[in-house]
């Protein structure tokens, strides 16, 4: 079988071999494979040490305290530990989210529902982003919490967090995002950005699956409900034990993007201009989404007149995707377009392309010649 060239890095990324390397260091007998609840003993000792090492390098990330991140296993876990943990016993009983946000933070803001909660659903701007007087427009007294991600996953589309942040903080509101696409890619600092719960998500940023974290104000307090009960690790927040050598894999990770994320987003977006400069010679071609406002790897292409899953078929050399990896069982367009107000064709018809650490420019190439090849093809048969 010939290469595949991978260009969904929104789905997934592969380990970076520095962090296969240090989580490698955790598993075996003569590496660091205690546990680190275990403190009557070095081998949990250094285990804790290691987790405490790895806690501190992803709140470099966000220029957090490391108190304030709590270890999850990714990012779908640490929405509904953000969401259901300050919903819990709250008097007020009103959210704020949008129509495109990821199905980790949709769904349990519709369980939510269920339990009479009231959600507002925003719908976003034609470019792809929810505005800062959007939600300020309705917020209520009873308004318990916002939660609006970051990236969006589909588009690359950046939302303002820090506009969006202030008006909820004005309000007396909780305001928290999925990360999970931007962490590592855009420059977080919960000290400047009126932020109070953020998730991350490991294997987004070539660390391991399994993985994530949660940022979580420290000052003033926030309190959690726990969604995991056990033995009150993670100062009651998440209950386990901790997995040294996934935790260690997504310290080192967030630490190789800290130092590296300038040079990177530089070549990436590179690579998306040059990526984008084939595709939008051809007629019928729409980039969806804010032209700049965005991460420098993901891009979502509709190609007029061609059903998307179609050409994905046809593109058997290119790994590629229509949406969301969490909706790819979906026959149904994405939400994230039509939340937009792309039309329902034209969503069937678009392509997600999302490039990253080991993208080159001969894939693009090669990628822009293979679309537009196929896309031609399909159009002047007509198939659609």
């Amino acid at each position: 079988m010939s290469r595949v060239i991978y260009m969904d890095y929104a789905a997934t990324t592969p380990v970076d071999p520095r962090v296969a390397h240090r989580m490698s260091g955790c598993l075996l007998v003569e590496g660091n494979f205690g546990n680190p609840a275990s403190r009557s003993h070095v081998y949990g000792w250094r285990a804790e040490e290691a987790v405490e090492e790895a806690r501190g390098q992803v709140a470099a990330l966000l220029n957090a305290d490391p108190r304030e991140i709590v270890w999850t296993s990714g990012a779908t876990e640490s929405d509904n530990l953000a969401i259901k943990g300050v919903a819990a016993g709250s008097r007020r009983r009103h959210l704020v989210t949008s129509r495109i946000e990821h199905k980790a933070v949709i769904d349990t803001c519709r369980f939510l529902e269920t339990q009479g909660f009231e959600v507002t659903w925003l719908n976003p701007g034609s470019d792809g982003r929810v505005s800062a007087d959007a939600v300020a427009a309705v917020l209520r007294p009873d308004t318990l919490l916002v939660s609006l991600m970051h990236v969006n996953n589909e588009t690359g589309v950046i939302n303002d967090l820090a506009a969006i942040g202030a008006v909820c903080r004005s309000a007396g509101v909780l305001f928290h995002t999925d990360a999970a696409q931007s962490a590592g890619k855009v420059p977080i600092d919960v000290r400047t950005m009126p932020v109070d719960l953020i998730s991350l998500s490991a294997h987004k940023m070539y660390g391991p699956k399994g993985m994530g974290a949660l940022y979580v104000r420290r000052e003033p307090p926030l309190r959690l409900e726990p969604m995991i009960h056990g033995g009150g690790h993670e100062r009651g927040m998440r209950s386990g034990t901790l997995a040294t050598h996934q935790i260690v894999g997504l310290g080192e990770a967030c630490a190789i993007m800290a130092r590296g994320m300038g040079a990177e987003n530089a070549r990436i977006t590179g690579l998306r201009e040059r990526l984008l400069g084939h595709l939008l010679q051809m007629p019928g071609t729409t980039l969806h989404g804010h032209r700049d406002a965005r991460v420098p790897g993901i891009i979502n292409v509709g190609f007029a007149g061609v059903d998307g899953e179609t050409l994905l078929l046809a593109l058997d050399d290119l790994a590629v995707s229509t949406g969301s990896a969490c909706s790819s069982a979906s026959v149904d367009p994405s939400h994230v377009l039509t939340g937009m107000g792309v039309p329902r064709a034209l969503a069937h018809a678009s392509i997600r392309f999302s490039l990253g650490r080991y993208s080159t420019e001969a894939d693009v190439d090669h990628a822009g010649r293979r679309v537009s090849e196929v896309v031609t093809h399909l159009q002047t048969r007509g198939i659609s």
